[in-house]
């Protein structure tokens, strides 16, 4: 065959490794399949027809189009098969990848198939750590290197990817080999240049050096947002566990004010604090239904009422009883109603009443808290934003908002002084605890979709 057509079978076979393996990892099922550690063999199998039978499909075209020569490659996937899914996976994969070229006539293609996944997989128990194989470089002076670099600390007698490296270039010299002594056995793409043998062995091992680093990038992306992830919970946590404390050190200042003209009602408060307690202490979920939030709410305004009297602090609730199912994030009413109280009502001498509302909107629950108290000047916001003064549980209302939802979810504050203020808090659906928010991760994550 002509140097030139060798060297354009080259590029495109590198081409189709690269093809193959970025469409792959466009499916979430596959990804499932492929970045585990270990796998049952129904998963081994899933994995060997995911990953064999976009190759299956070159081997007939190169068996029925003799032109086109790049599809082809057996050689490299039962490798990759091996190393990445073990001896069952690459040796089912050699079956699969080797059966085409066998009914053809070539009948060495099947068995050596199948001795490279064997081989391969072998090679994947004997790595310490997994994360060699991920990393494999294509280009030998960078496996050097690294080489080097690892064994300065402690000489290691085994490197797995200088070992993976020479069993692909040796892999491919059979190859070469068996198609020499025996011609119609196997294919395999040959040249009499010696620089042009050099390139082709480059390309086998290129091929899965290139598929292995888009598979690792993905696998990087992916345990990033893992991390991330983890991160935002560990921050719900802190935002929980601010507004716990924050919450119980003022009721502990109302009871501290009933404790010396009115021992019944401290008493009765301290029994409500106790029920308050026990909810926040019995359970760590960051969402729950809209009653249990106004439970929760209800209790924390008896105490409130009973701290000023029944003449000077009104409750009323407007609420769609559609809306009370919904999920809403723990503790979001508290901090907006305990703001109403300390910054809207209890500089006001007569007193005054506060709203809670909630309804249904399309695909968004609007909760909403007003007061008729003092108000604020110039504190009229259409965003997310805090108003300079509101206090720690407004800012921390707004903040495991963003958390949780992101851009999809929204707090207005309009007040003004003498009239009072208001908070309306504009939320997605959320029917169960388990399910993800809509527009949660949104703008953060396209690996995991």
């Amino acid at each position: 065959m002509d140097t030139r057509l060798i060297l354009i079978h080259l590029l495109i076979k590198l081409g189709v490794a690269a093809a193959v393996s970025s469409s792959l990892v466009r499916s979430v099922e596959f990804k499932s399949l492929l970045f585990r550690d270990e796998r049952t063999t129904r998963q081994k199998i899933y994995l060997v027809l995911w990953f064999a039978l976009p190759i299956v499909v070159g081997v007939w075209i190169r068996l029925t189009a003799r032109s086109f020569l790049a599809g082809d490659l057996t050689l490299e996937t039962a490798l990759l098969l091996g190393a990445v899914g073990g001896r069952v996976a690459g040796s089912l994969g050699g079956v699969l990848l080797g059966f085409p070229a066998l009914l053809h006539g070539e009948w060495a293609a099947l068995p050596f198939a199948v001795l490279c996944g064997l081989i391969a997989g072998q090679l994947r128990t004997m790595a310490n750590d997994k994360e060699d194989i991920w990393s494999f470089s294509p280009f030998i002076d960078l496996s050097i290197y690294r080489l080097i670099r690892r064994n300065l600390p402690m000489p290691r007698l085994f490197d797995w990817q200088i070992m993976f490296f020479w069993t692909v270039a040796g892999l491919r010299f059979v190859q070469t080999e068996l198609a020499h002594y025996f011609p119609r056995s196997i294919f395999s793409l040959e040249s009499p240049s010696l620089w042009v043998s050099v390139l082709i062995y480059a390309t086998s091992i290129m091929a899965i050096g290139i598929e292995l680093k888009i598979f690792n990038s993905v696998r990087i992306q992916i345990k990033l947002e893992e991390q991330e992830k983890l991160l935002l919970q560990a921050r719900m946590e802190s935002l929980q566990n601010q507004i716990n404390p924050h919450f119980l050190f003022n009721t502990l200042n109302s009871i501290s004010s009933l404790v010396r003209f009115d021992p019944e009602r401290a008493r009765e408060v301290i029994f409500k604090l106790a029920t308050i307690l026990r909810r926040l202490l019995n359970t760590t979920e960051a969402f729950v239904p809209l009653h249990e939030e106004i439970e929760f709410v209800d209790n924390y305004l008896d105490i409130e009422v009973v701290r000023f009297g029944r003449d000077k602090l009104r409750i009323e609730k407007e609420l769609a009883p559609e809306s009370l199912d919904i999920m809403v994030p723990s503790m979001l009413l508290q901090p907006l109603v305990e703001n109403s109280i300390k910054h809207g009502l209890s500089s006001k001498v007569e007193g005054g009443r506060i709203i809670l509302r909630s309804r249904l909107l399309r695909d968004r629950l609007i909760l909403e808290v007003e007061d008729d108290g003092v108000g604020m000047k110039g504190a009229s916001r259409g965003d997310s934003s805090v108003i300079p003064g509101a206090g720690i549980g407004m800012a921390n209302v707004s903040e495991r908002l963003q958390v949780l939802y992101g851009d999809a979810a929204r707090i207005a504050v309009d007040s003004s002084a003498g009239r009072g203020t208001l908070v309306r808090i504009r939320i997605p659906l959320l029917q169960d605890a388990s399910t993800v928010p809509p527009g949660f991760y949104e703008e953060r994550s396209s690996t995991l979709r």
